[in-house]
């Protein structure tokens, strides 16, 4: 497929390179996978590619667009909490809820070693990712609140894919309890 047949169709060809990118990211890393692999699994040339993304760490950031600008938006409302309890459980819902949504972007995300070179590259998302784990670890402050909060997340990130298996309620509300009970949180009262 040329550049030019490319160029009449932006969107949808950008949206089918992210899907295309997305599976091979999953199947064989990040480091694993070339713009040549992605080009062959759309049957596109390597060029048309280029019309689009000009590196795999540029179509890594359209891939995982969605959900950071998710993860921005939940540590934004975390933070505006009342102390640590709060934020650390208005965090750990809305990491549940995105995680649950994106099982997917979700296990790219967090068990990807290429992923995390090219997030530490990035000033923007290394900040976010702190104040992130920042929001969970200070429930109990040191190394051992840190140990916690890393666990929580990768835990939920892992265990986001039994998504096809179980309602999307339910396993939100497990996730959510089994980190609550890991950082030792109390579910919230209810409000009568």
């Amino acid at each position: 497929m040329s550049a030019a047949t490319l160029a009449g169709a932006p969107t949808a060809t950008r949206q089918r390179l992210i899907g295309a990118a997305t599976g091979l990211f999953i199947r064989h890393s990040f480091a694993g996978t070339s713009l040549q692999m992605i080009a062959d699994e759309l049957g596109f040339t390597k060029a048309a590619i280029y019309h689009h993304f000009r590196t795999r760490e540029q179509l890594l950031t359209a891939v995982l667009e969605p959900i950071i600008g998710e993860l921005r938006a939940v540590v934004e409302d975390a933070e505006t909490r009342r102390g640590a309890h709060a934020r650390a459980e208005r965090m750990l819902d809305g990491y549940a809820r995105v995680a649950v949504r994106y099982p997917v972007l979700i296990s790219v995300l967090a068990a990807d070693p290429g992923v995390h070179s090219v997030l530490r590259a990035n000033p923007d998302w290394t900040d976010m990712i702190a104040r992130q784990l920042a929001l969970l670890a200070d429930i109990d402050p040191g190394p051992q609140g840190m140990i916690r909060a890393r666990f929580v997340f990768a835990g939920i990130a892992g265990s986001s894919a039994q998504r096809g298996a179980v309602d999307e309620q339910w396993l939100h509300r497990h996730l959510v309890e089994t980190g609550r009970r890991t950082l030792g949180l109390r579910a919230p009262r209810r409000s009568s």
